[in-house]
């Protein structure tokens, strides 16, 4: 099957470099570009792309707004979303992240990373940037641990499986360092999503960090 993705970016010249990595490749496809925030929306829920590459400075809309817009809290049938941008600012990550983003990924990260986050994207998995992964979600942690007696209960292997996601590992990482098939992974992140009320792996690091699950 072919991921269908749409390049939204003011700058022409990065649009077609960004359209010429990712059509290299024989599982995806650009199905439509877009200069501005107000036309990325548009064009998004016409067309219903599986992926939508947002750059966080743009006119009209910016990445932020197009982000919550398409994949934010309330949105009914939310598309999935990668910021990608120059700026590695932890307001625009933790702002993508917070707005319902599947991933955030800085332009000089290179190809391989680029359609690596696309394809994660695209089968439920999330993709930030290695380089920023841990400073944002340490900062994220709260001064102290939060009072939270009402959180439903993880078992001790979904509480291992939370962790190795804050770290920034993917399921294949994970099933090698708990010695558990990727099979059981998705399982136990499946059902961490569901007892949490989270709807993908990039909340679940973010929601990891704030209640100290990670040291």
């Amino acid at each position: 099957m072919t991921i269908r993705v749409l390049l939204a970016d003011d700058q022409a010249m990065v649009r077609g470099g960004l359209r010429l990595i990712l059509e290299d490749q024989p599982d995806i496809s650009v199905v439509a570009e877009a200069a501005d925030g107000v036309d990325a929306v548009a064009q998004a829920r016409r067309l219903r792309p599986d992926v939508c590459l947002v750059d966080i400075r743009m006119p009209r809309l910016d990445g932020l707004q197009v982000t919550r817009a398409l994949a934010g809290p309330g949105v009914a049938d939310p598309l999935r979303v990668v910021v990608v941008t120059t700026f590695d600012l932890d307001e625009y990550v933790y702002g993508a992240l917070r707005g319902g983003a599947a991933g955030f990924l800085l332009k000089d990260a290179g190809p391989a990373l680029l359609v690596e986050a696309v394809r994660a994207a695209y089968q439920g998995d999330a993709l930030v940037s290695p380089s920023v992964t841990v400073r944002l979600l340490r900062h994220l942690t709260p001064p102290a641990p939060p009072r939270d007696e009402h959180r439903p209960a993880l078992s001790e292997r979904e509480v291992e499986v939370v962790r190795e996601i804050a770290r920034g590992r993917t399921n294949l990482e994970i099933g090698a360092e708990l010695f558990i098939s990727l099979s059981t992974v998705k399982s136990h992140v499946s059902a961490v999503q569901t007892k949490l009320g989270l709807r993908n792996r990039t909340e679940i690091a973010v929601w990891a960090w704030e209640h100290r699950i990670v040291d």
